[in-house]
């Protein structure tokens, strides 16, 4: 039996990988904006989930896709999965510090990045190194994140990332100050009554044509769970990739 996850396009396998295929990744493959042409990134791309649902979304342009991976082991998977899928000829998995990626890179010579984001500030880490790495900031604090993504993107590029609740609000109050806006965001709930548990957020330089809170363009929010069931928005958002809906 293959290890890892299958999807309706693609298999992902994330043994040895720090997190492995979760709901927070396949919610943000499915819900962000990405270009009809040009680059996009993945910051920290762990097995390759994003970068493989980007490739799904954008099979018939011409955009490329850069993963960018700093853990050894995570980094092999990518490349393994990226291998093995329809779109090899356009994704590329680069070893290597982000910050030292960019250094190397032109300045506003990226169209979209994707990026699933180590979240916890403080408290105890993982066991595991691999995991620690990919849950924690430590390695890519989100003022790094919001720096490499203003010098990476276009004038009228966008970033895409998931975050908790709490830490995506801190996020959403220090973007402004880096000169990025939100230009979109999901609050998502396990259920109607629950609290929020993450925030689908889109930065952009751009500046937001309307605010509706804390310059915010435009607002959506999705309850995974409806009845016992996946709610109907979640599966509208996500039937392209799951296999069994």
């Amino acid at each position: 039996m293959a290890k890892g996850f299958t999807f309706k396009q693609f298999h992902v396998d994330d043994d040895g990988c720090g997190m492995p295929v979760s709901t927070d990744g396949v919610l943000l493959g499915a819900w962000a904006e990405l270009p009809l042409q040009g680059q996009i990134v993945d910051i920290g791309t762990g097995s390759g989930l994003l970068a493989l649902m980007a490739a799904q979304r954008t099979a018939a342009t011409p955009c490329t896709i850069s993963a960018i991976e700093l853990d050894t082991a995570a980094a092999k998977a990518a490349r393994h999965n990226f291998a093995a899928s329809p779109w090899s000829d356009r994704l590329h998995c680069i070893q290597q510090d982000i910050v030292q990626w960019m250094a190397t890179q032109p300045a506003h010579c990226v169209d979209t990045i994707i990026c699933n984001p180590p979240y916890f500030n403080a408290g105890l880490q993982a066991d595991c190194q691999a995991r620690a790495t990919a849950r924690h900031t430590d390695n890519l604090t989100h003022d790094v994140l919001l720096t490499v993504i203003l010098h990476l993107l276009t004038a009228k590029g966008s970033a895409s990332l998931i975050l908790p609740e709490y830490e995506g609000r801190q996020l959403l109050q220090s973007a402004p100050e880096y000169g990025l806006h939100c230009q979109r965001l999901c609050i998502v709930k396990s259920t109607e009554k629950k609290p929020a548990s993450r925030l689908l957020i889109t930065l952009s330089p751009v500046k937001c044509a309307r605010a509706i809170s804390e310059e915010i363009d435009k607002e959506e929010q999705l309850c995974i769970h409806e009845n016992g069931q996946y709610s109907s928005e979640f599966i509208a958002l996500t039937r392209d990739f799951y296999l069994k809906l």
